[in-house]
């Protein structure tokens, strides 16, 4: 049978009148793994599509969409799905938010960090080393992921950033915390023989999940 297009859509000729059912099916057949299935959510689709040929494209209520990348396996990934709402971050003992609230969420295995936190009494954080609260349970990244923090200048403070560390579950036997951990770390003031301490710090940052 010949076959037309970059799908190769078979084409039955012109006598082949007696087995036109036949020819409709073949032809529904090659159609179907070009088309975009649909599928409830990502349950649904394993449970529908897990034999599917790759590249085969899934759609989901929600407007998740995947695609196949094996044959013989049932792998997919992300092509988009709707951003996760913020969700927030437990504060440790003694802090609290600042101007922004603390907050993180989820997009494509990365996770974003937003907000300021400061102590609750209104003194200086002696960041070097300090549990400034805990990331959601599927926030928590595989290693330790770190990042530059924007920090306040107040008293002998002059660099004005800090690190973060969010600890993944290896670090549960920390004495510092344990996994999802936000800790802050600063010497700034130290260079001027001062006394490290910051107003608050400014958590907006990003960090790999894997």
């Amino acid at each position: 049978m010949a076959t037309i297009g970059y799908a190769e859509l078979p084409v039955p000729g012109g006598g082949n009148a007696p087995t036109a059912p036949g020819d409709l099916a073949e032809l529904a057949t090659a159609i179907d793994p070009h088309l975009w299935q649909h599928a409830n959510d990502l349950a649904d689709r394993d449970s529908k599509y897990a034999a599917a040929p790759a590249q085969t494209v899934v759609v989901a209520l929600d407007g998740t969409t995947w695609i196949k990348i094996s044959d013989g396996s049932n792998t997919w990934i992300t092509v988009w799905e709707p951003l996760q709402p913020w969700q927030p971050i437990t504060l440790a003992s003694g802090y609290e938010s600042g101007q922004t609230v603390a907050e993180a969420r989820i997009d494509r295995g990365q996770v974003y960090m937003r907000g300021t936190v400061q102590r609750t009494d209104g003194q200086l954080i002696s960041a070097n080393g300090v549990k400034l609260g805990t990331v959601p349970d599927d926030c928590i990244p595989a290693q330790i992921a770190r990042c530059t923090a924007p920090s306040s200048m107040t008293g002998d403070a002059i660099v004005g950033a800090c690190r973060l560390e969010v600890y993944s579950p290896d670090q549960d036997a920390n004495a510092l915390g344990g996994r999802g951990s936000i800790i802050g770390w600063s010497q700034d003031g130290e260079q001027d023989e001062g006394t490290p301490g910051l107003m608050w710090i400014d958590i907006s940052d990003s960090y790999w999940l894997d």
